[in-house]
């Protein structure tokens, strides 16, 4: 006979176990890849990187002149190149933001000696001294081995000037080739990109949706491209995150029946993770409440992209407007001026969400620019004089630079909880893709901060033989890389075993992995 302490002893521990089957059970997430599936591609441009003048981001960030102690290249700093050179940066956007607004092209060609110097009336009216100008950005460019978008001047500038600066950059033959060869380029340059204007409801303006509507066609139709063999993309201004969604009705209605005189291929969205204006969430030093409040707001990102898709696909339902989702990232307290700030191991997990977002909306995403490059906002690096560190969102570009222009490929799994107070957020993400070699990889994001997980890899037909990638952890959410300390946070190879034709990867609490996989 049992006696009934016993017996409660029994229970209980029949109980516990069957509770720790259940957290080992959670722990395990199983995502299961159609490698047959043939999704849409993943333009390398949701890539794209974003360089204003503004702060330190060009001048000592990337710019230090050819007589600079820092090696340089013609006055591109050395280090600063390299590093981007790994990221296979697909576009930079450049002058601005707000800048481009007050840009005026000619001040920054010819002879540095002889450029005007003007107040930087967006950023602090620091002296501009134009030293980095049309040239200088495309000569980086080709070191970097990335191709232009051009904000032009739609705020200050007139059409005129913003056809003369294209036809500058792209004609053979005309006057203003002539002088662009004098200026020591004698062959034209390729724009990817042309955005006509930017944030015209704010900075850029302001101007109502129809307001912009018609200044923007008068643009579009005397901005010429005359390099034949390198088409140009015109992007259209369209909402902020906080608003302005009238403009993507105004752009489109307005595109479906457009004359021969007028176009766009773009559509600019900006959506930044910051909580109120002015941004008070603390770029280091914070808890898991404000992690998961600032994780919460970035995946906002997806009801924003889909709400703007949902009335382009009314007018365009082709698919032939992609939405450029040219200004994206945190954007911390932190000096309004310069827009300096630390880049943390939770901006690592909020860049590979956006990335994987951008990626599961690839049917109408078509771009997107990180903001910014270099020392500004969600930066890929941070200089300091002559030395350099890289972010943890710079590895996490790094790490994904498989899934440019790759198929995106379906995937199946259920993401599970993370709950913090109030807030509730899917446990972990994943997309996976195949590459123009065929090369099928996975990327994985680990959002709970607490609890590690185990991700399974499965696929439709067939089984994984093998699996090798790189994982991105820390000690912290808030850990992060300082010129005393550059190697805190840095990818290390991923833990995969092969159990059954399944990759399990083990993912730590916070941490960003991709891997490649190959099957029999």
């Amino acid at each position: 006979m049992v006696s009934g302490k016993f017996k409660a002893f029994v229970l209980a521990g029949a109980a516990l176990l069957g509770a720790l089957g259940t957290a080992a059970a959670q722990d395990t997430v199983r995502v299961e890849i159609d490698p047959s599936s043939e999704g849409p591609k993943i333009s390398r441009h949701i890539f794209g990187q974003f360089a204003e003048h503004l702060g330190t981001g060009v001048y000592g960030g990337v710019w230090v002149g050819p007589d600079s102690d820092i090696p340089n290249t013609r006055g591109i700093r050395n280090d600063v190149a390299e590093a981007l050179r790994a990221l296979q940066v697909p576009n930079v956007r450049w002058p601005g933001g707000c800048f481009a607004d007050e840009y005026h092209w000619r001040d920054g060609i010819g002879e540095p000696a002889d450029r005007k110097k003007r107040r930087n009336a967006s950023w602090a009216g620091r002296i501009e001294d134009n030293a980095f100008g049309t040239h200088e950005f495309f000569d980086f460019l080709d070191q970097i081995g990335a191709e232009a978008f051009i904000s032009a001047n739609m705020g200050s500038g007139t059409v005129q000037e913003a056809a003369d600066w294209l036809e500058y950059l792209t004609a053979e033959g005309t006057s203003l080739a002539e002088e662009r060869a004098r200026n020591g380029h004698p062959e034209p340059y390729a724009v990817a990109f042309w955005g006509l204007g930017n944030e015209m409801w704010g900075c850029g303006g302001p101007l109502s949706a129809q307001e912009y509507l018609s200044r923007m066609k008068r643009f579009s139709n005397f901005s010429t491209n005359y390099n034949e063999a390198e088409p140009v993309r015109q992007v259209a201004v369209g909402p902020d995150g906080g608003g302005f969604v009238d403009y993507t009705e105004t752009v489109m209605s307005a595109w479906a029946e457009r004359s021969w005189a007028w176009d766009i291929q773009g559509l600019s969205l900006h959506r930044y993770t910051r909580g109120e204006w002015p941004p008070k969430i603390a770029a280091t030093g914070f808890g898991e409440d404000e992690y998961a409040a600032v994780i919460e707001e970035t995946l906002g990102m997806t009801a924003f992209i889909e709400t703007n898709a949902e009335i382009m696909d009314r007018y365009d339902p082709d698919g032939q407007v992609g939405i450029i989702v040219d200004e994206w990232g945190t954007w911390y307290e932190g000096d309004l001026g310069t827009l300096y700030q630390q880049n943390t191991q939770r901006d690592a997990v909020l860049a590979a969400l956006n990335l994987n977002i951008f990626a599961k909306h690839a049917e109408r995403v078509k771009g997107a620019n990180i903001a910014q490059m270099v020392n500004v906002l969600q930066a890929m690096i941070l200089t300091d004089e002559d030395r350099m560190v890289l972010t943890p969102t710079y590895h996490v570009f790094r790490m994904y630079v498989p899934f440019q222009d790759a198929t995106r490929l379906d995937v199946r799994f259920r993401p599970g909880s993370y709950r913090v107070g109030d807030v509730r957020l899917p446990r972990v993400d994943a997309v996976a893709a195949r590459d123009e070699d065929g090369k099928l990889w996975v990327a994985l994001a680990n959002v709970d901060a607490a609890r590690p997980v185990t991700m399974e890899l499965a696929l439709g037909e067939g089984a994984i033989v093998s699996a090798a990638g790189e994982t991105l952890r820390s000690s912290a959410i808030d850990a992060h890389n300082t010129f005393e300390q550059p190697t805190s946070v840095v990818p290390t190879p991923a833990e995969v075993t092969i159990v059954d034709g399944t990759a399990r990867i083990e993912l730590a609490p916070h941490a960003v992995a991709v891997v490649s996989v190959a099957t029999d």
